[in-house]
């Protein structure tokens, strides 16, 4: 009897601490940030939304708003430029804390990671060199030519989702110098990069994009089961609220794309 009450008491002994551990895994992601006193931003180089200055900081609309976030915790922030189709391992194992990239909300993204409410509207849209675009004027003229499009990204899915040629590049700004190489014939990016790259008076004024492909919304991204995405929302609606979202917006052109 002895002996069997040893060991249901050593069975018990054992459950409690794989509660008390399950607990700890299952702890508060704000407390785990908080705790290291930085919040890691996983980002690519895409302007208006992340892209660095002349002194090599970090500055675009998510930037400066993930900065003003992060201040707004009493947190530093770091930007760390990922390859965007993994951009949910990076999460998973902690290398980042959020992404923050004008992130398309697909059913993908909000299956695997704690999503914000949308912030932004946008869609995607084909680039071609500006002396060919009035052949280029829907979908299915498209067909024909070969695409560069960033891993991973809603780009990738509307070549697939339209039947196109396509070749998966590093990010949306290297999708932009392929079709000006001429080595693609044509880019599928976001169209609030496309306002801001291409065009007369920017870097690629010889490019321009035609054909919108789908309507999307941007969202930022937190670890599944994060509750750092409400708080998130919570300084949304604040900066909505006080204006200071709008002031961001309207230094890097994109106010008009603003979900209120």
């Amino acid at each position: 009897m002895k002996k069997l009450l040893a060991l249901i008491m050593s069975i018990m002994l054992v459950a409690a601490f794989a509660g008390c551990a399950g607990k700890e895994d299952n702890s508060s992601d704000y407390d785990y940030i908080k705790e290291k006193g930085t919040l890691v931003v996983g980002i690519t180089d895409f302007a208006p939304m992340d892209y660095k200055d002349d002194d090599e900081n970090w500055i675009g609309f998510d930037a400066d708003m993930a900065t003003a976030f992060a201040n707004e915790l009493g947190l530093k922030v770091s930007f760390v430029e990922i390859d965007w189709d993994n951009k949910v391992l990076e999460l998973d194992s902690k290398t980042i804390d959020c992404v923050w990239n004008g992130m398309t909300l697909t059913d993908e993204v909000t299956s695997a990671m704690e999503c914000t409410k949308a912030y932004c509207n946008n869609k995607q849209v084909v680039i071609v060199p500006a002396d060919k675009a009035a052949d280029y004027q829907t979908a299915e003229s498209c067909k024909s030519l070969n695409f560069a499009v960033e891993a991973g990204s809603a780009g990738k899915d509307m070549a697939e989702e339209n039947g196109f040629s396509y070749t998966e590049v590093k990010d949306q700004a290297t999708a932009l110098t392929e079709v000006a190489a001429g080595t693609c014939d044509a880019a599928i990016i976001d169209s609030l990069m496309a306002a801001a790259m291409v065009g007369e008076g920017t870097g690629y004024s010889n490019l321009t994009y035609t054909v919108g492909l789908n309507d999307e919304e941007y969202g930022v991204g937190f670890r599944k089961g994060s509750d750092m995405a409400e708080k998130l929302n919570e300084f949304f609606s604040k900066c909505a609220e006080n204006g200071e979202m709008e002031k961001i917006a309207e230094k890097y052109g994109v106010q008009a794309a603003l979900i209120k």
